[in-house]
């Protein structure tokens, strides 16, 4: 009964942490949250294509649900730089950016997100996020970064570049219009960049993309903002999210469901890297069923609340555990501080100019590029760089929606190439052991005798309909090249075999069985034979060839070589042989 109260409600197992050492160190972190977040609000929302207010929104409904269901203690959810481009990919194709309809379909897309990553959760598949590979994640935050920093060309250059170009007509675009750039647009974004990596450098302690901002809008106000033309971003309203309701009708549900599912699986990947990345440094177990939830229901409800889709933060969270947060309070606290910032501030975004956010922007678009990851996997994994690669001018030069899906489909034909090739070595007994003990060893690393007719193999992961290939032919290889018709495979390394592997065990046996041979098992793990056993399997190939031991296996086969063969051979590699 407890265990299921905690399970829907799953804050009620840290309420019990809540004490006044942690109420201290929870305030100190949300209130460093909430500061971080209110740039990073304004200029992620700018990046999605919306109203700058629904960014600061999102970052204060989002992390109160996501903290009361999720499962980490110092994951920090909110609007983030990957989501936002992908909104912006996916919604721009029908509507206006920034117009009353876009918000509206931009909220459906959150509240469809949200229902894929709740049933997700409801149905346990956190294990999915184990399949997409780090490297895909790597190349389509690479590529996400340069789409963020090409959009911003036009703020910061002060250019006209046409709404909706691609990629590639952006930069032409640049190219043509290169002599058209206003400077005093271009010294209000440099000027802000630079104060960003001077303070970042000199002064970390501050909340350099907050400072970056004022020292723009000084310099607009000082140059003469409306003389030089240089836009502003306007004033925001100073109140609490409105409430807010999706498009329901079945014609858009339909429309943007694919986008939809782009969205949901791009933030529940973030959302659980981000958290084991900072439960590493805690010492703190995830549950991902549990985070996909708090993720899920975060998107869901804040669709009601003029939010748009959101994940976990990385440079948020981070900066929270290190605050010295304790428990998800931090978030909670982050949020509310986060809101009355809002209500006494937000009329002061009247002087903030839009190329003071360009400015922000690109700083916020490098620091999502790993260059420490992407050079260890040019100089390691050639397979690993060309899937990076793939990713990332996927991102560049397609739809974000099916860069995401490439990705994720070249991270499971990792995972299915890594496993359709089990490493099968031959084993064989070493007598030289000083404890007197014979053990099966692989011949590759020590070489010994080995016995004409009876070929000892282990195969190191599951046999399934990827695998079967792979172990077919080694099997094939021993009888064809060895001259070996008896084979006994030690499966204490084999998880699971699907019903296409035991149908090819199954051809095997039976043609070494025609031989005079046959396929022998030992140490199959009881849940493996309980499975199989129900399929026939056992039934098929004959119990007498499953054995508990490697020396009941031994002591069986023996009786069931050749005898002329055993009279001649000089190996004597079992006990047997010499009694």
């Amino acid at each position: 009964m407890h265990f299921a109260i905690y399970r829907l409600f799953p804050f009620l197992t840290w309420f019990r942490m809540i004490n006044a050492e942690t109420l201290r160190t929870d305030l100190v972190a949300g209130f460093t949250g909430a500061v971080i977040v209110l740039p990073q609000g304004v200029a992620f929302a700018t990046i999605a294509g919306l109203p700058p207010e629904y960014g600061l929104y999102t970052a204060m409904v989002t992390p109160i649900i996501a903290a009361l269901f999720g499962s980490s203690h110092h994951l920090i959810s909110g609007p983030t730089t990957a989501i936002s481009i992908v909104v912006f990919s996916a919604v721009s194709h029908h509507v206006e950016p920034g117009s009353p309809e876009f918000i509206e379909l931009a909220l459906t897309l959150t509240f469809l997100a949200g229902v894929y990553q709740l049933a997700f959760g409801i149905a346990r598949l956190g294990a999915l996020v184990n399949f997409v590979s780090h490297t895909v994640v790597i190349g389509f935050t690479a590529g996400a970064a340069i789409l963020i920093a090409t959009s911003q060309l036009k703020h910061v250059l002060g250019i006209f570049i046409p709404k909706g170009e691609s990629f590639l007509h952006t930069w032409v675009d640049v190219y043509n219009d290169i002599y058209e750039i206003n400077v005093y647009v271009f010294i209000v974004a440099v000027t802000t960049l630079i104060t960003v990596l001077l303070c970042k450098i000199y002064l970390p302690k501050l909340p350099n993309l907050l400072v970056g901002m004022i020292v723009g809008s000084l310099v607009a106000i000082f140059l003469g903002a409306d003389a030089h033309h240089i836009e502003l971003v306007g004033k925001i309203p100073a109140h609490l999210p409105p409430l807010s309701s999706p498009d329901f009708s079945l014609g858009t549900i339909k429309m943007l469901a694919p986008d939809a599912f782009a969205v949901a699986l791009l933030g529940l990947i973030e959302a659980v890297s981000i958290s084991r990345a900072v439960a590493s440094k805690s010492n703190q177990r995830i549950n991902p069923n549990q985070e996909f939830i708090g993720q899920g229901l975060s998107n869901l409800c804040g669709s009601f609340f003029s939010s748009y889709a959101g994940s976990g933060s990385f440079t948020r969270s981070g900066v929270n555990y290190t605050a010295g947060a304790k428990t998800p309070l931090s978030a909670i606290f982050s949020a509310v501080f986060l809101m009355l910032i809002v209500l006494l501030i937000a009329p002061l975004t009247a002087y903030l100019p839009v190329a003071a956010m360009g400015g922000v922007i690109l700083i916020v678009a490098y620091n999502l590029i790993d260059f420490h990851h992407i050079k260890q996997i040019f100089q390691f994994s050639k397979s690993e760089a060309s899937i990076l690669l793939t990713t990332f001018f996927a991102t560049l030069l397609l739809e974000l929606q099916f860069a995401i899906y490439l990705g994720v489909l070249l991270s499971l034909v990792i995972f299915l190439s890594r496993t359709s090739t089990p490493s099968i070595p031959t084993l064989a007994f070493d007598d030289s052991s000083l404890t007197g003990t014979r053990k099966l060893i692989n011949i590759e690393i020590k070489p010994v005798k080995t016995c004409p007719q009876l070929k000892i193999i282990r195969i190191d992961m599951s046999i399934y309909f990827g695998s079967i290939n792979h172990i077919q032919n080694r099997i094939q290889q021993i009888v064809e090249r060895d001259n070996i018709k008896h084979i006994l495979i030690v499966a204490s390394g084999i998880n699971f075999i699907d019903l296409s592997g035991a149908d090819v065990l199954v051809t095997e046996h039976n043609r070494l069985k025609a031989l005079g041979g046959g396929l022998y098992f030992v140490g199959l793990k009881s849940a493996v034979y309980e499975f199989v056993s129900r399929t026939c399997f056992i039934k098929k190939i004959g119990s007498d060839h499953f054995f508990d031991s490697k020396t009941q296996a031994i002591r069986e086969i023996y009786n069931r070589l050749d005898r002329d063969i055993c009279n001649s051979c000089k190996a004597r590699v079992f006990q047997e042989c010499n009694e």
